[in-house]
């Protein structure tokens, strides 16, 4: 980072299993984060179309029903609805991370696109492990879905959720000299006051570690649940227990742990807006680096296949080549020379 970067973090509730309309919400929040002159304008996990959050509420026979229309609002990283968001970024002049389930033949991700303010579509990652009930919907990543994409802005890295659990998948991405990260979630009001692993208090401190493990700026951009959610995902009194109003918890946290916005409230719809002072970074990498000064490479160090993984691979069978003659002189009648 060269000079200050002014970020903008996105709490809001998704159009449930509505691409169309999720893609005009999410112009309006670019719309308004460039005019407030945001260089970065950040969206929440799978904010295009919703989370699925039928998964968390009943039995897979049951959430069946919400398949079809869910892969049928998937996004493609070649389809129309990501061209209108390059286009909005080129207009805007302002860098979109938005997480969106990606449909690849039969298959869905939860992906994270990175688009430039010119409107180039500069990285599209998976989450390289959907947690606990998510991979009864949704494909894995590889090593090539941990990346730092290099942008006008500084190093841009992003990871999904529980991502952030993942001490080894941290270490990769602070070894890339990652200097914005996008920590992309849902909401947090799934099983509120019944599990603390997936409660507010520990998400959030999640993000606030990342920032002060690798000395990055977070920004951590989140969903709310809504009273259309309830309508869709919850046709039952327990399930509306189960999934309470809410769950939005944005933040923008500094490399050394400060806060840089205020937050919203957690039922609220807005944009949090911070300055990303690259002082800051290099303050709080003097103290401890990590992948640097602060590591034992004799003791630990981290093996990283950063390779894709495709699922076919090729193996062409060399073409036969025509076999070369020399120019032949016309026989000798050997029956003749005896």
């Amino acid at each position: 980072m060269e000079k200050t970067v002014r970020v903008a973090a996105v709490q809001a509730e998704p159009v449930w299993m509505d691409l169309a309309g999720g893609i005009d919400k999410a112009i309006g929040y670019i719309e308004e984060a460039a005019r407030r002159g945001a260089d970065l304008v950040t969206f929440g996990e799978n904010w295009l179309p919703g989370y699925p959050w039928w998964i968390w509420l009943d039995s897979p026979a049951d959430g069946m029903r919400f398949v079809p229309q869910y892969a049928a609002n998937a996004m493609t990283r070649d389809g129309d609805e990501m061209a209108r968001l390059q286009a909005a970024a080129a207009a805007n002049r302002i860098h979109i991370s938005t997480g969106f389930t990606e449909r690849e033949g039969g298959s869905l991700y939860m992906s994270q696109a990175l688009i430039a303010d010119t409107g180039e579509l500069m990285s599209v990652r998976r989450k390289l492990k959907p947690t606990h009930v998510e991979r009864s919907v949704f494909g894995e990543g590889d090593g090539s879905d941990l990346q730092v994409v290099y942008t006008d802005l500084g190093r841009i890295g992003g990871l999904c959720c529980w991502e952030h659990f993942q001490p080894l998948t941290k270490y990769a991405l602070a070894s890339m000299d990652e200097e914005i990260h996008v920590a992309a979630w849902p909401s947090f009001s799934i099983y509120r006051g019944a599990a603390t692993a997936l409660s507010p208090d520990v998400n959030t401190s999640a993000s606030l570690m990342y920032a002060v493990e690798t000395q990055s700026f977070v920004v951590a951009p989140t969903s709310v649940v809504g009273q259309a959610a309830h309508d869709l995902f919850c046709d039952t009194e327990t399930k509306r227990q189960l999934l309470k109003l809410g769950g939005g918890f944005a933040r923008i946290i500094g490399p050394e742990g400060s806060q840089l916005a205020e937050p919203l409230g957690e039922t609220e719809e807005g944009i949090l807006i911070a300055d990303l002072d690259p002082a800051l970074r290099a303050i709080a990498k003097s103290a401890a680096d990590p992948v640097g000064h602060y590591s034992r490479p004799d003791v630990l160090r981290l093996q990283f296949n950063q390779n894709p993984a495709p699922r076919v691979v090729e193996a062409r069978t060399a073409a036969v080549a025509e076999p070369q003659y020399d120019e032949i002189e016309t026989p000798v009648d050997v029956s003749q020379t005896q």
